[in-house]
Parts: C-alpha cells; structure tokens; sequence
C-alpha cells in the first residue's frame, strides 16, 4: 500500500505546478540564474553539487548579496546571504518565518516530534522546558566530563602510536566514537561505550553516516517526492514513515533501535531521579520530570520525550565531531599555526600547574585566544550546514544591508514579500562576504578574529561571534554552547599531546552535501560516506 504514497505526491506536485503556471508574481523584479529544469528549478543543481557552497558563492558573486532562484513546481525562492534580511527572518520576524514542511517533516522521521520538528506553541513550550539544561551553570558542570572522554580519547592513541611512532587513522571515525560517549554520560548519565567498542559499537555504527545515506547525490524521483511534501496535510506526510525502501527503512531502524535504548535509558535513570536528583538540571532529570509533570504546559508525552533524547542524541555528537574534524584537518594544512596553538596551551598549563590546579577551568579555556579564533574560523568556514530555508506566514519587508539590481535596473533597498513566500537564508555566503569577514573571507585564517570587532559588523546575527553556523533566533540550536566548551576541551587535550599531518598519499578532501548537511569526504568517494584520513604522531 505504501508503494503507491510517492505516486500520490507526485500527482499533487503536478497539480501545484499546472496551478503555478497560472498564478506567477511576488519576486520576479529579483534578478537570478536561470532555471535549468522547468519543473525541478534549481533543486538538482543545489542538491547535487560536489562542493558545498559552490553555487551560492558563484551567484552572490553575479548577483549580488541577494538573489532569485526557481525551487520546484515553479516556486520562486529568496536566497540570501545579506545580514539584516537573516536578522530579520531569523530573529526579529522568528516565528513569523517558520521552516518549511520538508524541513520538519525530515527531522520527524528521524526523531519524532522534537525540538527540530515541531513550530509554533509546541516549539515554545518544548524549549522552554529544555533550557534550564542548557545554562551556563550546568554547562560548567560538564567540563570534567568533557575533560575525561579527551584524555580516553588520547591515551588510546598514545597506545597505538607506542608501537609505531605514527598512526594513520580515520580522524572523523574517532572523534565521532567520542562525542557520542560525551552526549551519552552529558545528557543522559549513560554510557554508549562507543570509543570502547569502536566499529562493532551498534549505535554508533547506526549513527554513521545517517545524513549521507538519507539525503546525498538524491535522484530525481526522490527531489520531486520530497519537493510535494510542503503542500500534503500532515497526516498523510507521516505515511512515509512506513515506506519500505531506503533511505526510509534506515531512518525507521535507526528510530527503533534509539527508542530501545531510551527505553533502558529511562529505566535506569528513572528511579534516581524520583531520589537523588529531585533538583537536577541535567538533561535526562528535566525530561523525565516533564513527562510525569500534570501540567500540559511543562509536560512532554512518551513520544516527545523519546524525541528529545533522539535529537540531543543525534544533533550532540555529529555536528561537534564534524567541526572538530574539519578544524584539525585545516590544522594539519597550516602546521605554522598549530605549532602557536600547542605552545598557547602549553602556556596556560604551565601557568595552571604552577598554581596547584591540574585540569584547566572554563576561564582557562576561555583564555586560550588562538584556540578560540580556530574554533570560530572553522564554524565560519566549514559550517555544518549550507543554510537554512524559512517561509513567510504572513505578509512582510524584508530589509537588505547591501542593495541589490533589479531586471529592470532599479535598485532594491528591501523585498515586500506575500505570505507563503520562500526564503533560504545561505550560511555558507554570508560566512564568506568581504564586507563583513575581510578580504580574503575565502581562506582559513583564525586570525581574522584578531581584528574583527563583531559590534562594528553591518549587523548583529546568529548566537556565537556573528556566525550563522549555529543558527539564530528561536530555533538557534539549543546546546551551541554545549558545542563550543566541548571542543575548546578537546582541542586543549590533543592539540597539545599530538601533531596533526596530511596523510603520505596526497588525498583531496571536500565539502560534500546531503541536504543542507555539510560532510568531509574523500573526492570521488563521496558516497561512501564521510572520511577525513589522518596521520598523527606525539608533539615533540
């Protein structure tokens, strides 16, 4: 029965198209490139490009901060990586702007009704519960942890590399293994023994490779099911749950086996927070309270509840190993400012040891300046996604910082848009415009950070040094701070005990897409999925 759901969709789409074709207007002033497919516009273009980013950056290029581009069944999009447009949809206009369908609809079927798939009223109240999770305080908390699983992290190497001097390793494979076991014993008190078991670990070998599997290189049949899903009533859209073929039954088996573990999970931790952690702000004791709680307005059901678990699960691990992964890649390419990096932490160890201490403090890490501007460049850089897309609820202006041209000549200081209109707001664009990063926005440079003053920027956007990377507004991600302290912890621990090289056989990395995801892989490998090669050996 479920076979015959794609061809329904299908037919809806056309239907959308045909009734397009009739109803045109809104943007058309905005100048864009011109649409390669009469019915998938631009779609294929920009789901299948081998360099993340590419695209967008070629057309701010041509067109300016802000342009035009055809989506599917005739739709017309705003791409932009202007700052006050992404400030105005993403922050000051948040729930005016919510995402699209598809968006949701992905997140969903991955997760259930989380924080990443819900809008509205139950976005509001599902945050609100989970922010307490999140402070600065309980952030703080974590630091030991954090701490811990880095130091795991490199006495396995160490070990390894006793025998050999130097190791060649799968750096991403690593660093996932350890962020999952981090999220697990942060979030939930469990641990996923992931760095223990290594490949034969079930979940993390679950976990691996999801959003490339799900979304990269997708056919044209899979555009064209997935571009129908934003006009189909919810109920129907949930049908495709049960579709019995791939990437579908991956996600389902992935869901299955995450609600057995939360299960357990729940069992164990349940009874300890009846006694031991009636005040906890950890994660796992918010969540558990909210499901017994009587209140509809602090309360999450069962299936919000296994949501969340997924989602912090999911969004706490891989998009902070990513980072981690494309930032000692960038290190091995630039061993200059590795070397200042190493002897920065150095310094503030030595200085941390004189004093008695022996782990360094969130302020330790917080003052370790080189570190920070290579965690920031690389979030600017490499962002985890290529961007987001939003549409109006009602209608609205949307501000530019930057004129734009019109087809007729006239220049555009703001884009009245109708309710319904598309915005995707390109992070990857924004990250590289030279009026606000300088001028060589398209090399990897953590100095930059040493003279931008983010207060003199066009304008203030996102939640982390005026980086899109992490989001903005309501729907920024809820534990970038979470992120940002883990990987100031792990960089301290094996920045300063290892030296990170290029592997011997010359090998060409990319920025490979699979949605709006961002993964390292081998050229021309892409899609066997996400593989950064790495040789290291202990720093002298």
């Amino acid at each position: 029965m479920s076979l015959y759901v794609p061809a329904a969709f299908l037919a809806v789409g056309a239907l959308l198209f045909v009734f397009r074709l009739f109803n045109r207007g809104g943007i058309k002033h905005i100048r864009g490139p011109p649409s390669p497919s009469f019915i998938l516009g631009h779609d294929p273009v920009i789901a299948r490009q081998e360099e993340a980013g590419i695209l967008d950056i070629q057309w701010m290029k041509e067109y300016g901060p802000t342009w035009r581009v055809r989506g599917a069944f005739g739709t017309d999009v705003i791409m932009s990586a202007d700052p006050k447009a992404i400030q105005h949809v993403f922050q000051k206009s948040g729930y005016n702007y919510p995402k699209k369908m598809s968006q949701n609809l992905l997140n969903w079927l991955l997760a259930g009704p989380g924080i990443a798939a819900v809008g509205g009223h139950d976005h509001q109240r599902q945050r609100k519960i989970m922010n307490p999770a999140f402070s600065v305080p309980q952030l703080r908390s974590f630091l030991p942890l954090f701490q811990r699983i880095a130091t795991k992290l490199s006495n396995k190497w160490k070990g390894e590399l006793m025998a050999t001097g130097e190791l060649s390793l799968l750096l991403n494979k690593w660093l996932s293994r350890a962020t999952l076991d981090v999220i697990g014993e942060a979030a939930f008190d469990y641990n996923y023994h992931a760095l223990d078991d290594g490949e034969r670990n079930e979940i993390s070998k679950a976990y691996a490779n999801i959003f490339a599997d799900a979304s990269y290189m997708p056919s044209t049949a899979s555009l064209l099911f997935r571009a129908a899903w934003d006009y189909i009533p919810t109920p129907v859209l949930k049908l495709t749950r049960y579709i019995p073929l791939n990437p579908y039954t991956r996600m389902r088996k992935l869901n299955n086996m995450f609600r057995e573990y939360g299960k357990h999970i729940l069992r164990e931790q349940g009874p300890e927070v009846d006694t031991e952690k009636v005040n906890s702000k950890d994660a796992m004791s918010i969540l558990i309270k909210a499901n017994r709680s009587a209140d509809s307005k602090t309360r999450l059901d069962d299936e919000e509840l296994s949501a969340e678990m997924f989602t912090l699960t999911l969004g706490g691990h891989e998009t902070t190993s990513t980072t981690l992964t494309f930032l000692l890649y960038e290190l091995a390419r630039h061993p200059e400012y590795q070397e200042r990096m190493r002897q920065e932490i150095r310094d503030v160890r030595s200085k941390v040891a004189q004093c008695g201490g022996a782990e360094l403090t969130t302020e330790d890490l917080d003052s370790l300046t080189l570190t920070n501007n290579a965690i920031k460049e690389t979030l600017r850089f490499h962002p985890i996604a290529l961007g987001l897309a939003r549409v109006a609820l009602k209608d609205d202006v949307i501000p530019l910082t930057y004129p734009i041209v019109s087809t007729t000549g006239e220049t555009i200081r703001e884009i009245p848009v109708k309710a319904g209109q598309a915005f995707s707001a390109s992070f990857v664009a924004y990250q590289r415009l030279t009026d606000v990063w300088g001028e060589d926005a398209n090399e990897w440079n953590p100095d930059r950070f040493l003279r931008i003053e983010t207060s003199k920027q066009p304008a203030n956007v996102g939640v982390f040094a005026n980086l899109m990377t992490f989001s903005a507004g309501i729907r920024a991600c809820i534990g970038w701070r979470f992120s940002v302290l883990e990987m100031q912890a792990f960089l301290a621990e094996l920045v300063e005990t290892f030296q990170f090289y290029p592997p011997k056989e010359k090998v060409d990395i990319q920025q490979a897409v699979a949605g709006i995801n961002v993964f390292p892989a081998i050229r021309g490998k892409a899609d066997q999925g996400s593989a950064m090669p790495m040789r290291i050996s202990l720093a002298q």
